[in-house]
């Protein structure tokens, strides 16, 4: 996915700008352009995670975990 189709379209962020105003409306445009960008780096740097303890044991570690002293 590219940088642009990341951001919002020109029509939009002015849309933006004449409903809440140009500060608001920028600062809102920017941020949702920098959180696609974050989430487009976290999907590229996702990892697998593969269970460690076997499932029976998981069972038994979970009961201790909620267990309050």
């Amino acid at each position: 996915m590219s940088k642009s189709s990341l951001g919002l379209s020109q029509s939009t962020r002015k849309a933006l700008q004449v409903h809440v105003g140009d500060a608001a409306g920028i600062e809102i445009a920017n941020l949702i352009q920098r959180m696609a960008l974050q989430i487009e780096e976290l999907k590229r740097s996702k990892v697998s995670i593969t269970p460690v303890v076997p499932p029976s044991r998981r069972e038994k570690v979970r009961s201790i975990e909620e267990e309050t002293f």
